[in-house]
Order: C-alpha cells, then sequence, then structure tokens
C-alpha cells in the first residue's frame, strides 16, 4: 500500500511540474527573444538586427536551424547555446551575453527556485525559436 500512495505522489509531482511547465512557452520566449536576442538576430531571426552594420561577424540566421539539420529542429543543441554549455564565436566565448538571466550555473548559487526559474527562460526561449523555424 505504501508503494501505491508513493507512484501517485510521484505523479502527482510529475502532473504539477507539467502544468507550471506549460505556463511557459512560446510567448514568453517571444519576449525573451525580443529583449534580448533581437538587437543582432533581427525581429524576425533571419540575422538582420540593428547592430549587425557594426559587428565584426554576422549572426546566424536562427530561421534555418531545422532546415540546416536535416529538417529536424536541434533542440538539445540550442538549449546548450543559450545556457552556455556550446560556446559561440560570434558571442564573444560561451553564452549567455546577459549573464544570469540565462545560467544554470549562476542559478546554481542563487537556489532552487532561480534554477526551475533560470531552466524555463531557456526553454521558452527554444520554444520560441522553434516555432520561427521556415
Amino acid at each position: 500500500m505504501l508503494k501505491t500512495s508513493s507512484i501517485f505522489i510521484a505523479i502527482g509531482f510529475v502532473v504539477a511540474g507539467a502544468g507550471g511547465a506549460q505556463a511557459q512557452g512560446p510567448d514568453v520566449g517571444e519576449a525573451l527573444y525580443n529583449q534580448y536576442c533581437a538587437t543582432c538576430h533581427g525581429s524576425s531571426g533571419a540575422g538582420d538586427g540593428p547592430l549587425t552594420e557594426i559587428m565584426m561577424e554576422q549572426p546566424g540566421d536562427l530561421t534555418q536551424l531545422a532546415a540546416n539539420n536535416d529538417g529536424e529542429f536541434p533542440m538539445l543543441q540550442v538549449i546548450h547555446i543559450i545556457d552556455g554549455r556550446t560556446g559561440v564565436r560570434a558571442h564573444g566565448g560561451p553564452m549567455p551575453t546577459y549573464g544570469a538571466i540565462f545560467s544554470a550555473e549562476a542559478a546554481d548559487q542563487m537556489g532552487y527556485g532561480s534554477v526551475v526559474e533560470v531552466r524555463g527562460r531557456i526553454l521558452s526561449l527554444a520554444m520560441y525559436l522553434e516555432s520561427l523555424q521556415k
């Protein structure tokens, strides 16, 4: 009996967590993108932001990520770029350019709630980028 109730409690946490994750998504990701990414990557994600005329290296076309990956959006790779696990030369090294806003490492130091919030931002931004694919 104890085992059965433990399973139901675990399922409850998963369902509750999934509900919270659904609250974030492309709308939140779009706001984050517009605030942190559009100045370089452009409002459409095509790499034509207002800062491109002064940049030494032109930003990539984020609308072509799936097309450049055999039609499959590279979600995990995108998440790793956003959270800083994979450096991008044009960003001056590992992301995030904007410090702790997308840094899981910085969030680890701030506490559990911060980690969940940062991971939500990262996933929301990645989901928004997926929605831009042509």
